[in-house]
């Protein structure tokens, strides 16, 4: 079972205070795990400003989801995903460290976060979902984040070969729905939708919306798979 780190030392403000152009709610505190914790718990989450700049927490509106029980799985990508096998924790730096690849355009998982992942994964917090090949077994792509009660806040996802990181994320959708209670009530949280989130069934909901989704997932229990390490 996940590792409870005690409260945090900060105080997040109300949502509904962040900048309504991008998000962003503020700027500075900590990357401990109980601050990481507390903010996710408030429908916030943490990424640095710009590259090198200091960290920002961000609670946009609307806010980006993935519906777990209804993701869209196109002819091609359901052919494509029977090429990798799905496994969970097996790999979680390696998948950080893809997603954190400097040479990719608006990277922005600097070391101070990658640490950061690093012990909420040492909790029991933050994992990664992979997609191996089942031609070479290598590793072709995945996704990561953090897991409270019903809700997965999606932090970033990576891909060597096609359809691999969609495979992975498809994967994530598979093992959410597999969870006790209705798969409708947990809650994916993609961030910001993209196209490539949207080919798979993403939707931008209102703030409001995911907040009042948000305490319904926080009610739930943790999925299994992600209760050992």
């Amino acid at each position: 079972m996940p590792v409870d780190p005690g409260p945090s030392r900060w105080v997040f403000p109300p949502v509904s205070g962040a900048a309504a152009d991008s998000g962003l709610l503020g700027v500075g505190a900590d990357l401990s795990p109980a601050t990481l914790l507390d903010a996710y718990r408030h429908a916030i989450f943490p990424m640095p400003v710009s590259r090198r700049g200091p960290i920002g927490w961000w609670s946009p509106d609307p806010r980006g989801v993935l519906p777990v029980s209804t993701p869209r799985v196109s002819r091609s990508l359901a052919r494509t995903r029977r090429r990798f096998e799905i496994r969970v924790n097996s790999a979680f730096d390696d998948v950080v460290g893809a997603c954190a690849d400097p040479s990719r355009p608006h990277g922005w998982i600097n070391p101070a976060m990658r640490r950061a992942y690093r012990q909420l994964h040492d909790l029991g917090w933050a994992h990664s979902v992979e997609a191996f090949a089942v031609d070479d077994g290598q590793l072709a792509g995945g996704v990561f984040g953090i897991a409270i009660g019903g809700l997965f806040a999606g932090e970033s996802m990576f891909h060597h070969r096609t359809d691999a990181s969609k495979a992975a994320l498809l994967g994530l959708c598979d093992l959410l729905r597999a969870a006790d209670g209705p798969p409708e009530q947990r809650l994916l949280d993609v961030q910001w939708t993209t196209p490539h989130l949207v080919s798979l069934g993403a939707v931008d909901v209102p703030r409001g919306h995911y907040v009042d989704r948000l305490a319904v997932a926080l009610s739930l229990s943790v999925p299994e798979v992600f209760t050992y390490r």
